[in-house]
């Protein structure tokens, strides 16, 4: 497999959209501005495929043989994100029907039905036809297939599509019917014709609700595989005439309609899309970095940012002075090998044409954002030969879990609130504030290589993962569980018996019933210590089995059962967390967790700041940041130690203000 000369820095680039003489001028400003690398082609299947029995690569053979003569690195992409008019007008059925069940025309992107045969035929054709042309280029350092996948479509291929993948997952209607249980309101199917899709014509309660939620995570996990299906087609085609470069398509952090764990095994490296809006926490966004990472358990590409502002959330604020930078170094302390922007130059018209750039309107480098990325790209030249290989490691993992998402959001009751993400940030939320290393797992991940699991909001228990964690608690691990989990199976249907169902044994505690608290509703939890928190959203009415209690509910008619418990179980323990807790109450729970586990800090005394390690051959590269407001000291550790970025040896004197950044190599 080809590797990356040093850090890729560059973006997404559409010299198309400009006249001739515009290009020499990009080509100076990116040199000016230590940018390396060009992703392009990205939409340009209209202009590249004019009609469908021609191909016209004259254009792209320029921008190619320029960004070579140049000596760029380039990200090609398939172009296969949106259609051109030409195939939705002669084959209107390509296009996508959507939840309502209405068939689009020719518009958007994103647009193209992805059980059509018409759009597989020529898409796979496209990759391979650019495979053929560009695939022996030595500048071709990466294939983008297609961007950004999402979305769904609801039409009489995708319905008959969804039959054939049930026959393979269930075999039988019988099978179908007892994981749907479709004994509920007689909806008993005799027939394979008789499976209608779950939008808002079927099964559908509005977009995020479903009558049968079975049915309804069937069909996410089946609009995942047949998008990956797109995705592995054109994969392939690239492959027949380029057997060495890699292979990636930018996925979109949680982004809830694709299980990007499984679509990870099929990509030779993840790379995604990074766009937080302005009150987005910092720890969220380092949660996404983990997570891209931890789909393959090795470093990413950062494929987008913007420079600067976005265009398309409710509120696009401009990046601070030095906010964009370390934004950056925060990607790449989280295993970004890559640092790319969307986009090089700012688009003149339609949507995005107030979404930053390298090249503002203005059109010269005489601006604040530019000389943000000059400096940005000069210092990360100076690191290309010691970030790269470098890798992340964690004793502590949290499991995410794309079934899990889907089914959670789709549960009736007990409380519309209960959404995956956040619950699993305010989890994740605590680590980083610690500065305790972090993976984000699947479920069937190697559990033996950590010391501590979370596993938050663990309401599908499926085949198997009991018995993980069960293994890995026997051994010595510490695992910490909470309220709704272990509530269903793999189709939704409640696992009989009393909550949590298969980890009622390993957490040591019956829950009874759940209550759930309106928002303006609270109650508080007692710990063994005597501190006090508030707690809210649900409360589990636990009967301890084994476990022992660590606090209990203040009020209500359970006031005095437990609330969070510990159960002894093999070599190991479990933490069972019944109610959402404050965040302080929260961290008070976890520091015990963290102290039974034996997990530390990076390094101590980091209060107030970011600060992650990548481990390299040479030693550990620390990055220290301050995303805070206030001033911070840098911890002493680092005291007498040389920046990478300036060179200058920093001392006890040494302070951040908010959005500066050290690097450090450290011998350890």
């Amino acid at each position: 497999m080809k590797a990356f000369n040093g850090i890729l820095y560059g973006g997404d680039y559409n010299p198309n959209q400009w006249p001739r003489e515009i290009w020499a001028e990009d080509m100076r400003m990116f040199k000016k501005a230590h940018i390396n690398s060009a992703t392009v082609n990205v939409f340009s299947w209209a202009k590249i495929q004019p009609a469908e029995d021609r191909y016209d690569f004259s254009e792209l053979d320029d921008i190619i043989d320029m960004l070579s003569k140049e000596n760029y690195d380039i990200v090609l992409a398939t172009a296969t994100g949106a259609l051109p008019a030409w195939m939705a007008a002669k084959y209107p059925e390509v296009e996508r029907t959507d939840y309502e069940g209405r068939r689009h025309k020719f518009g958007q992107r994103h647009n193209a039905c992805p059980n059509s045969p018409v759009f597989q035929k020529y898409s796979k054709a496209l990759a391979g036809e650019l495979a053929k042309r560009y695939g022996g280029n030595p500048h071709v350092k990466c294939w983008h297939v297609s961007n950004e996948y999402g979305g769904e479509c609801y039409c009489e291929n995708c319905e008959k599509a969804f039959r054939e993948w049930l026959k393979k997952k269930y075999k039988t209607l019988d099978a179908v019917n007892q994981a749907w249980n479709t004994e509920f309101w007689g909806h008993t199917l005799y027939d394979w014709d008789e499976i209608v899709l779950p939008n808002a014509l079927g099964e559908g309660i509005g977009y995020d609700k479903t009558a049968f939620a079975g049915l309804s995570i069937d069909y996410r996990r089946f609009n995942s595989d047949g998008m990956l299906e797109n995705f592995k087609a054109e994969r392939d085609a690239i492959r027949e005439y380029d057997k060495e470069t890699p292979i990636t398509t930018n996925l979109m952090g949680t982004y809830k309609g694709l299980d990007y764990f499984k679509w990870a095994k099929e990509m030779d490296l993840v790379s995604w899309d990074n766009y937080p809006s302005y009150n987005t926490p910092w720890s969220q966004v380092a949660m996404c970095h983990d997570l891209m990472r931890g789909l393959k358990d090795a470093p990413f590409m950062l494929m987008e940012q913007t420079p600067s502002q976005q265009n398309w959330q409710a509120y696009n604020s401009l990046k601070r002075p030095g906010q964009m930078r370390a934004q950056s170094y925060q990607t790449v302390a989280h295993g970004a090998d890559t640092i790319q922007f969307f986009q090089l130059r700012r688009s003149a018209g339609a949507c995005e044409k107030f979404h930053g750039a390298v090249i503002a309107h203005v059109g010269t480098e005489n601006t604040r954002v530019f000389r943000e990325v000059a400096q940005l790209g000069a210092e990360l030249e100076t690191l290309g030969n010691v970030v790269p290989g470098s890798v992340n490691e964690a004793q502590v993992g949290i499991i995410f879990d794309w079934d899990n998402y889907w089914a959670l959001e789709y549960t009736s009751g007990p409380s519309i609130d209960l959404t995956y993400v956040k619950h699993i940030h305010e989890y994740y939320r605590y680590f980083y504030d610690k500065n305790i290393a972090v993976n984000m797992i699947p479920w069937d991940a190697d559990f033996g290589k950590y010391s501590l699991i979370v596993a938050p909001v663990l309401y599908m228990v499926k085949e198997g993962m009991a018995q993980a964690l069960e293994a890995f608690v026997e051994n010595g691990g510490t695992l910490v569980l909470t309220y709704m989990s272990g509530i269903v199976g793999q189709s939704d249907n409640v696992h009989l018996g009393g909550y949590p169902g298969p980890l009622r044994k390993l957490a040591g505690i019956w829950a009874e019933e759940i209550d759930a608290l309106a928002p303006e509703q609270f109650n508080e939890v007692e710990m063994a210590s005597g501190e006090t928190w508030c707690c809210g959203l649900v409360c589990d009415l636990m009967h301890l089995e084994g476990a022992e209690s660590l606090g209990a509910y203040k009020a209500d008619f359970y006031r005095g059962m437990p609330a969070v418990t510990k159960n002894r179980f093999g070599k190991g323990q479990v933490y069972y967390v019944g109610t959402r807790l404050e965040e302080q109450g929260l961290a008070s729970v976890l520091d015990m967790v963290a102290a039974d586990a034996k997990v530390e800090s990076v390094v101590s005394g980091g209060e107030g700041l970011e600060i992650v390690c990548r481990r390299a051959k040479e030693g550990k590269l620390f990055f220290v940041m301050n995303f805070g407001d206030k001033e911070r000291k840098l911890p002493e550790c680092f005291y007498q130690q040389k920046d990478l970025l300036t060179g200058e040896t920093v001392s006890e004197d040494t302070v951040l203000k908010k959005y500066d950044v050290y690097i450090f190599q450290m011998n350890a």
